[in-house]
């Protein structure tokens, strides 16, 4: 698995790109940076989309994507996946006419550039040679990370944006997890900020971590505020667990 990461920021920040990880060129995890960084060929190989919640720089690169698509030389068509209720946000204030063309029914309601597909928390879902299951996480909005396993048994955990979340570890924690992408938005400073707000910071994801029975192979850090990211990163390296950093824009990880 060859994991492209388009962006891994958590603010809008001159040189910092919006949560966008590519999955062997063909699969998003979250689409806020799509069209900005991608050539108009690698953008085409795009197919499937799998959002982790409906927050605006998780979802911002969907309609420029679309719009790409309909002036594509061949149809192209990309189906977004996740929860119902972040699916139903989507359809009523993105895609609804007035903020942006409906794509669901363009250029028609049976050819459609875009379709949103509802899925189950627990439940696989079955992509070529992968497997994403979606399992929820606590944040501002209702929100999941996806665990995708590959026919070999190779698997990541990408969670989104989370804060504290035990049961997700429980249930994830006992396989071997080779890749794990988590938000730690906040420095240690800003814990109360990091709990009302659903996000992490260096001493909770030391916490998260304890909860899992297997520890995972490798940790990568997402989301992060780009005015703290060096001192996120010095409270990281405090943690002094193996095969643990911060990512950046650009970077490929190999699962």
């Amino acid at each position: 698995m060859r994991i492209k990461v388009l962006g891994c920021s958590g603010a809008e920040y001159p040189g910092s790109n919006s949560p966008a990880f590519l999955l062997d060129g063909e699969i998003l995890f979250d689409a806020g940076t799509i069209t900005s960084v991608l050539r108009e060929k690698q953008q085409m190989r795009i197919r499937k989309i799998f959002v982790t919640h409906a927050h605006h720089d998780h979802i911002r690169g969907i309609p420029s994507l679309a719009d790409n698509f309909v002036m594509a030389r061949e149809r192209r068509c990309v189906t977004v996946f996740s929860i119902p209720s972040v699916v139903g946000t989507i359809r009523k204030n993105l895609f609804n006419g007035a903020v942006w063309p409906d794509f669901t029914v363009i250029p028609h309601p049976d050819d459609a550039i875009l379709r949103l597909v509802k899925v189950r928390e627990g439940r696989p879902v079955r992509n070529g040679k992968y497997t994403v299951t979606p399992y929820r996480v606590k944040h501002a909005v209702p929100s999941v990370g996806f665990l995708v396993e590959d026919g070999k048994g190779r698997r990541f955990y990408y969670t989104g944006d989370t804060g504290p979340t035990p049961d997700t570890w429980e249930k994830i924690g006992k396989r071997k997890i080779h890749c794990l992408i988590i938000d730690v938005s906040f420095p240690d400073a800003f814990e109360e900020l990091a709990i009302r707000t659903g996000h992490l910071t260096p001493r909770l994801l030391r916490v998260e971590l304890s909860k899992m029975a297997l520890p995972p192979a490798r940790v990568f850090v997402t989301h992060t505020k780009p005015r703290y990211r060096k001192t996120i990163e010095r409270e990281i390296r405090k943690i002094k667990i193996n095969g643990m950093r911060l990512l950046r824009d650009g970077e490929t990880i190999r699962v």
